[in-house]
């Protein structure tokens, strides 16, 4: 007998006796379409509801990969239906060509008596053929989420995922999730609203999940997330802290979202936060989260170089995110990489993958190019649209401050806080608040900074507000409650990153220039060194530091530090010492007895500052000097 016709009989019997040694269906590199389930029960708890609990389920494998809620809406979206059309079998497949993915999974659910059937196919999206399915039965209502995720473990095997991966990360639904119908109804409707970018309606979604599970470990985590975007750092700590308290129960994926949260929010242990955000994306290598994450982080600490690579990564994991875009135009940015940021800026906007912070990104272009109509186009694309247009009011506040202009900046503070309360973001309010209590004491108006401080800690305490305060305090001459803002700083955020090496050492040198010990505020700017790059900081420590040295008459070092501002207009931006670094570097060259140097950034000051409102003390001092340079 010939061995070789042997052999092809033995593999074609054994393929008849062992069926599960067949190829797998798919491969880690295909996508699936999640379209919403198909139900008959007339209960319109599991509308949307199911489809969430399907995707938190799946979500938890590292082999699939679903494609995003942003990629379905921005493919809905160019096939010239709205973003938020439910997704039925027969959309979802064409969604599913249109984006070059492999399948589509299209559960349904009915009800016989007091029974609840599911069902779950998977089908090729190009030629209709089923690759998979599976059903499950519930017994009564409360037991519908237990069914769906013994579908979902089913169905990931069959569709070729590995046993061992199944059972390793296979966090029951109700236990990662919710046991709450209704609780999880309302988280799916959340997380709808935050890919549709309704910022308004997210919070009060996301409340209602944990009103209805008081237990819900993820509606926490996204509640405190919803929080820390919309700039309200107290009451995002709160909820990730409560999520973190919560966890025990969740899937790998959703621990890996409070604990990386957790430590960037709560504590603020930025290097802890890297670590569970690097061991996320190497266990969930096609989860762009944790790369853009990943990318913020770098960006803290000040390491301009990592974060493109990071944003990059997350662009291609997800394409249609305008998230990640601005995330990427802003690294150009701090980078001066103008060019690079408006190119992709550009091609986001022809993606469609649109965000706000976007055009934030837009407006601080316009400013590095002197674009005043750029500037204005961005405003004008914020009007009326709440939790957005105060954001860039508080930008015009700080360009008509950049030019002296300062009866104009706090006309324009005084509208985004009344809209920043209205859309009842008091810390966000806070902020603007600070930043003029630090305008106010740079420019030479130390009653009317302590004015502006005392208005935003009766509004909030948050971590860069108590900061800001305390520092416009120290500039303005308060160095008593300087001092005492400073130290409670400190006890409140013991692990915070920012804190402890950029905070805390500007603090402190600022507090010993008040007090004519310059080597002791040099000292304690030493240990910001590795951080006072970070857009955090705004540049303060270099600032400060460069005030010390100056105040010592050391005008060699006060210049190299003044230039450094200078050299990182993108850092920098429209921050008043921006335009002040110019004043200062002047200050800087006329110690050093450089005339010719020291006439030329007076100059540019002056010119920066043409339009300026005359009565400002500092621009009365600038005209003073530069005259006695003459």
């Amino acid at each position: 007998m010939d061995r070789r016709s042997s052999s092809s009989d033995f593999r074609s019997y054994a393929r008849k006796l062992f069926p599960f040694s067949a190829s797998p269906k798919l491969t880690d590199k295909d996508t699936i379409v999640l379209v919403d389930f198909t139900n008959t029960t007339g209960d319109p708890v599991f509308d949307g509801t199911l489809r969430q609990g399907l995707a938190v389920q799946l979500e938890q494998s590292p082999f699939l990969n679903l494609l995003s809620d942003q990629r379905i809406a921005q493919t809905l979206s160019l096939m010239d239906k709205p973003k938020e059309t439910r997704l039925t079998p027969d959309l979802g497949r064409e969604v599913c060509q249109r984006t070059a993915s492999t399948a589509v999974l299209d559960g349904s659910i009915a009800q016989i008596g007091t029974q609840y059937n599911l069902i779950l196919k998977a089908v090729n999206c190009s030629s209709g053929e089923s690759l998979a399915s599976t059903e499950a039965q519930a017994s009564d209502k409360n037991h519908v989420l237990s069914a769906l995720g013994k579908m979902a473990s089913d169905i990931r095997n069959k569709l070729g995922e590995s046993l061992s991966t199944v059972r390793k990360f296979d966090t029951p639904l109700e236990q990662a999730t919710t046991s709450s119908l209704e609780a999880l109804k309302a988280y799916s409707m959340g997380w709808n609203a935050t890919h549709a970018q309704d910022a308004a309606s997210v919070i009060p979604i996301f409340q209602r999940a944990i009103s209805l599970d008081p237990n819900f470990a993820m509606a926490y985590a996204a509640l405190g997330n919803s929080y820390s975007n919309a700039g309200e750092s107290e009451f995002a700590a709160e909820n990730l802290w409560k999520a973190y308290e919560l966890r025990s129960g969740v899937s790998e994926r959703e621990r890996f979202f409070i604990e990386s949260h957790y430590e960037g929010v709560v504590t603020g242990d930025l290097e802890k936060a890297r670590q569970a955000y690097e061991l996320w994306a190497q266990t969930y290598p096609r989860d762009p989260v944790p790369r853009n994450e990943l990318g913020n982080i770098y960006s803290q600490l000040g390491q301009y170089d990592k974060p493109p690579a990071e944003y990059r990564e997350a662009i291609r994991l997800s394409p249609s995110n305008g998230m990640y875009y601005g995330s990427l135009v802003w690294s150009y940015v701090n980078q001066d990489r103008l060019d690079q940021a408006r190119n992709t800026a550009q091609e986001a906007q022809q993606k469609q993958a649109d965000y706000a912070f976007l055009h934030f990104d837009l407006y601080g272009l316009a400013f590095l190019q002197n674009d005043t109509a750029g500037m204005a186009q961005q405003v004008a694309w914020s009007a009326g649209k709440l939790g957005v247009e105060d954001g860039f009011l508080s930008n015009e506040a700080e360009t008509a401050a950049y030019s002296g202009r300062l009866g104009k900046s706090r006309e324009f503070t005084r509208q985004a806080v009344a809209l920043a309360m209205h859309a009842e973001e008091k810390e966000v309010a806070a902020n603007y608040e600070t930043n003029a209590a630090l305008r106010e004491a740079l420019f030479g108006n130390p009653a009317e900074s302590r004015q502006q401080a005392a208005a935003a800690l009766a509004l909030s305490t948050g971590r860069d507000v108590q900061y800001g305060v305390a520092l416009a305090l120290a500039f303005a001459g308060d160095a008593p409650r300087a001092q005492m803002l400073a130290d409670d700083l400190s006890k409140r955020f013991p692990k915070d990153t920012v804190v402890q090496f950029n905070y805390l050492p500007t603090m402190r040198a600022q507090l010993a220039v008040s007090h004519d010990d310059y080597p002791k505020a040099i000292e304690a700017l030493q240990t910001a060194v590795p951080y006072e790059l970070s857009f955090f900081g705004g540049l303060y420590p270099v600032f400060v530091r460069g005030g010390t040295y100056l105040a010592a008459h050391q005008g060699s070092e006060a210049a190299a530090e003044f230039q450094k501002i200078l050299s990182h207009r993108g850092i920098v931006l429209n921050e008043p010492i921006g335009a002040l670094a110019h004043l200062q570097l002047g200050r800087a060259y006329a110690m050093q007895d450089d005339t010719a140097k020291a006439k030329a950034a007076y100059q540019d000051f002056l010119t920066l500052w043409k339009d300026a409102d005359p009565g400002i003390p500092i621009l009365k001092q600038a005209k003073a000097e530069y005259a006695k340079l003459q």
